[in-house]
């Protein structure tokens, strides 16, 4: 398969051009839909808005959004001037967004109000108080000093902040030749995505994505599901993820197709979404698909021009994999395995593909991606059915960890090959099964944690004088955080005060969902912690309690 060589300015334009009147994207709960022309002309004047508060080539635009309407405007603007952006965890609390702000040299920070019980505007000022006092477009904040300017995404108006309607305005008074300058000097194979994730070891990681490593994988992963322009994907999956920006809006950019989006998950309003806009194609993790299936108004909703989809985020059971196929027509459903590190697809399963075969491996290499099995000890490829280190190798590789060389060699070795932290094997037929995981990583519901960045948060509480933080298999999320915690010598903690010190502080899926009191922990005969044999207490001591997590 050839490999192309658009920016996302510039393959929207094209189909601007090809088909404008076809949908880009719908919302389908207040009927808002974009062609492709008219939310090309809309990206165009935010665009210029962008450029007139001072926004350039390379700066850091954050965007701290649920799947609102212009969500996608402002990636576009910010990929046709060359600047990258660097999306943040809806679920992020003031510790984090604190974090990524420093780490990533956010120039610009972009926010909608509030996302469940987080009220972003108010974190925002509490943070930067700079932004209270301070003329728009001149922040002069101690704590973050490359910091200039804060947007509102909305109609609203909050003292120090730009609004998406005040960038409109100023944008028309920008002449054209200055955004044609702009995008004459982005590159396919500059960066225009940074996606925080704790990688293989250590603190999140701004992962550097280029035009090229994301649209060609979207491109390859939509062929594994035959798109055409025809296709209409309903996405309910966040954009902040590489699910959303990679999987759902790259595969249907590429292909000329259309989105049907839904601001947050809710299975109601999916199940109508699909029957209202007749799509073709749904994502999401295996509990969306089950939430949806088991709605009490399933079958009040024809969903049966769906086709086909992806399930990822975890290995789902055959027999829920085959009611998918049946019960909601998805015949051609796929998985799709990788990292952000990877754009993020390695190997994806296809349309042709027995139901168990869906559901027990991850596919088959995509098209131009060496995929191979390496021994972790050795560093030799491993033969078909002998257990390593899923590694690949190929156009899809980030570009590297933002300021940060130490970790990329980490992960990329010197002779190119990304490793995934992920133990498995291949078939003789060229498939590829996730057995075990080298690192630490727990996968809660699709959503990657790393325990070190648990610990280091629960060091706070002066109680505590050692905490370790290990996965809890989970039937729901697939796995869930526990902490074991060695307290001070007298010091008196509950569960309940760790929880409480971590509420609203915290990501809510980062608080641990099992905390436990020991003594000591396990160790090697060297001094190192075995946290497997943690994971393994933490399923005896819950069993005492009455507790399953199976």
């Amino acid at each position: 398969m050839e490999l192309m060589e658009y920016t996302f300015g510039s393959i929207l334009e094209k189909f601007a051009s090809e088909t404008p009147d076809q949908d880009f994207m719908v919302y389908p709960d207040r009927n808002l839909r974009f062609s492709y022309k008219q939310f090309n002309e809309r990206v165009n004047k935010l665009a210029k808005g962008l450029i007139a508060i001072g926004i350039k080539k390379n700066d850091k635009v954050g965007l701290w959004a649920y799947n609102v309407p212009d969500w996608l405007t402002f990636m576009f603007a910010s990929a046709k001037i060359g600047s990258y952006l660097v999306t943040i965890n809806t679920s992020y609390k003031s510790a984090e967004l604190e974090y990524i702000m420093k780490d990533a040299d956010i120039n610009t920070l972009c926010l909608v109000d509030r996302f469940k019980d987080c009220d972003y505007v108010k974190t925002v000022f509490d943070l930067i108080p700079e932004v209270r006092s301070n003329p728009r477009g001149k922040i002069k904040s101690k704590k973050f000093p490359e910091l200039k300017n804060v947007v509102f995404i909305g109609q609203e108006k909050h003292r120090g902040m730009y609004n998406t309607a005040e960038l409109m305005l100023l944008g028309e008074h920008i002449d054209n030749s200055v955004l044609e300058k702009a995008k004459s000097n982005v590159d396919t194979n500059d960066v225009v995505n940074m996606q925080y994730t704790s990688g293989t070891t250590g603190f999140p990681k701004g992962v550097m994505l280029s035009h090229f490593n994301i649209l060609n994988n979207g491109f390859s992963i939509g062929e594994r599901m035959k798109y055409t322009s025809k296709d209409r994907l309903l996405v309910c999956v966040p954009f902040f993820h590489c699910f959303g920006v990679v999987l759902a809006l790259s595969a249907i950019l590429t292909h000329g197709a259309s989105m049907v989006i839904v601001e947050n998950f809710d299975p109601l309003m999916v199940l109508a979404s699909v029957a209202k806009e007749k799509c073709t194609s749904l994502y999401g993790v295996p509990t969306m698909f089950i939430a949806e299936m088991s709605h009490p108004m399933f079958d009040m909703f024809d969903i049966s021009s769906l086709r086909t989809g992806i399930m990822a985020g975890a290995l789902c059971p055959v027999d829920k994999m085959k009611e998918v196929m049946t019960k909601m027509y998805c015949k051609d459903i796929i998985s799709v395995y990788g990292l952000t590190e990877a754009s993020p697809g390695m190997t994806a399963s296809s349309t042709s593909d027995s139901a168990e075969l869906r559901a027990t491996t991850v596919g088959t290499a995509l098209p131009n991606i060496d995929v191979r099995v390496i021994n972790p000890e050795t560093g030799e490829f491993c033969e078909d059915n002998v257990q390593g280190e899923l590694c690949c190798k190929g156009y899809n590789i980030m570009k590297g960890y933002y300021n940060n060389e130490k970790a990329t060699g980490e992960v990329i070795d010197k002779n190119g090959w990304l490793h995934s932290g992920d133990l498995g094997h291949r078939t003789k037929d060229g498939y590829f099964k996730v057995t075990g995981r080298i690192k630490d990583m727990i996968i809660r519901g699709g959503e990657n944690i790393y325990p070190c960045e648990i610990e280091n948060y629960l060091y706070r509480i002066p109680e505590i004088e050692d905490v370790q933080v290990v996965g809890v298999p989970s039937p729901k999320y697939g796995e869930q955080v526990g902490a074991f915690i060695i307290l001070k010598k007298g010091a008196e903690l509950t569960e309940a005060d760790v929880k409480e010190c971590c509420r609203g502080k915290i990501a809510h899926y980062k608080v641990p969902k099992y905390i436990i009191f020991i003594d000591k922990f396990p160790m090697t005969g060297s001094g190192k912690i075995q946290k497997f044999k943690l994971r393994d207490l933490s399923l005896k001591m819950l069993a005492k309690k009455g507790i399953e997590v199976f």
